[in-house]
């Protein structure tokens, strides 16, 4: 296997795409797959589909194809999924209280175990069985506990500030839908999800099809 910090992000960013077509594949009691097939379902070329799985080792035979379970189970694993992520939501407007209420990461093993927020109607509220309490008390929280990941749902204003605590209290990686880009260093791992950005991509594609 190659180093993994020596594979390209695209590469990455197309794993969780594998996976959740092997595991809808799984659903139907499919026990294996070419990468010819799974080209036409997922929409990369076979090709693409091998030199990506190539950079991880050999998960598929020749005339055989790819084990699907076993495929599955191996890209997990990669990705980091056999193991459980403790998270906390900074920001609990409605974008903050939805992803809280999401359950799939709780089945996927990304646990949120703290919410926090500046607004007084907010602090004391419970979701999803979480209590929202004051920003005021993050870093004391994350001095108390060892958090894996946290979520920036505030406004463009407060995000470095917040992202600056979260660095300080030793997290691991941050997940940020405030809509800018922020400055963590490089031992941090960062993911900024611009919302904006994806809906106006949908307009031009509106725009441009054929």
């Amino acid at each position: 296997m190659k180093d993994n910090g020596k594979i390209s992000k695209a590469v990455i960013k197309r794993l969780p795409r594998y996976r959740r077509y092997l595991e809808e594949l799984m659903k139907k009691d499919i026990d294996r797959i070419s990468s010819n097939d799974l080209s036409k379902l997922i929409g990369y070329t076979a090709s693409q589909i091998r030199q990506d799985l190539n950079n991880f080792g050999g998960f598929g035979q020749q005339g055989y194809g790819y084990n699907i379970k076993g495929l599955y189970t191996q890209i997990g694993n990669i990705l980091g999924l056999d193991q459980e992520y403790k998270m906390i939501i900074v920001g609990c407007g409605n974008l903050g209280q939805a992803l809280a209420n999401y359950t799939h990461y709780y089945k996927a093993g990304f646990i949120v175990c703290g919410m926090f927020d500046i607004n007084p109607r907010l602090i004391g509220l419970r979701i999803n069985d979480i209590e929202v309490m004051d920003s005021n008390t993050l870093e004391a929280y994350l001095e108390e506990n060892q958090i894996d990941i946290g979520i920036i749902c505030t406004n463009k204003d407060s995000a470095q500030e917040i992202a600056n605590k979260l660095v300080l209290g030793r997290v691991k990686g941050i997940w940020n839908f405030a809509p800018m880009d922020l400055d963590v260093g490089d031992n941090i791992a960062l993911e900024n999800v611009h919302l904006s950005d994806s809906l106006h991509s949908l307009a031009y594609h509106i725009n441009h099809m054929e």
